[in-house]
């Protein structure tokens, strides 16, 4: 019988794990508000198919059969009977309380329902739950397709048995995992980059180094592969931003506290690549 997964989200994040998923033999209902929200997505995931076969990675009639193992809609009742459900929308705690809340009385009773979330509690969004033991973090990396960790978050509540049934469909589906036993804001990736670009704001802020030039020590300096601005500029400021503000509220840990410098560029749009111009112009 054929796995089926949910996810809800059509974004960078959630069309990502909707492909590697489909592309893993899962049957995939990918779910968003809109019609053009799915279209981007779906598009997406068959641009990034096309890459790969066209670089050989991929075999045109694999990528076709994935393809059609896709389920794009609006309808969050698609859910209904999957075997597993990640949400990947916005990193904002009402939003996916509001989708869990919902999540809760459409889906099967013996389904996973796990959150992509990068700083948010897993326990704050299993509270409004009826069954907080089948609520786990399953934090993956963008771009999905290339990046090959996965972080599995433990909640307050989370059983063994739900950590377990995330490991497996994470390694299912080609990611090498790593346990956050305590729920803390950030876990662990999200709380040691935050460290890292704020603290390296701090520098460019104060003029002590060029942006160009702190990225090079970090590089060269620790065999990053991209330095912690480049790394802003890739991932959004505002991503980073929120990410920050999140355990910092969390935490009071003064070493998450956003530089002045990265509001005033959310503020007035410079936001790295997506926008053209972040710490380097695009």
């Amino acid at each position: 019988m054929a796995k089926k997964l949910a996810v809800v989200g059509a974004g960078l994040m959630g069309s990502g794990i909707a492909q590697v998923s489909a592309q893993a033999g899962y049957d995939v209902v990918l779910r968003d508000v809109t019609d053009a929200a799915l279209k981007r997505g779906t598009d997406g995931i068959r641009a990034s198919y096309e890459k790969f076969v066209s670089k050989g990675k991929l075999d045109a009639a694999d990528a076709e059969a994935a393809l059609a193992r896709i389920t794009a809609t609006t309808d969050l009742d698609a859910a209904a009977d999957a075997d597993i459900v990640v949400e990947a929308v916005f990193e904002r705690i009402e939003v996916k309380q509001e989708i869990f809340r919902a999540l809760d009385t459409i889906v099967r009773d013996d389904a996973v329902l796990a959150s992509n979330t990068s700083a948010i509690p897993i326990t704050k969004i299993a509270a409004v739950t009826r069954d907080p033991e089948r609520v786990v973090g399953t934090h993956f990396f963008s771009p999905v397709p290339l990046m090959g960790l996965c972080e599995l978050v433990r909640g307050y509540k989370t059983s063994d048995a739900t950590l377990e049934r995330a490991r497996g469909f994470a390694e299912e589906i080609g990611k090498t995992c790593v346990v956050v036993n305590r729920d803390v804001a950030g876990f662990v990736t999200t709380r040691l980059i935050s460290a890292l670009v704020v603290e390296a704001v701090k520098l460019y802020e104060s003029g002590v180094a060029s942006a160009e030039d702190i990225d090079i020590a970090c590089k060269l300096g620790f065999g990053h592969a991209m330095g912690p601005l480049a790394t802003a500029d890739l991932t959004g400021v505002d991503i980073l931003l929120h990410a920050a503000d999140n355990i910092y509220t969390e935490s009071q840990d003064e070493k998450f506290a956003p530089p002045e410098i990265m509001r005033r560029m959310v503020d007035a749009g410079d936001l790295g690549r997506k926008s053209g111009k972040g710490f380097y112009s695009y």
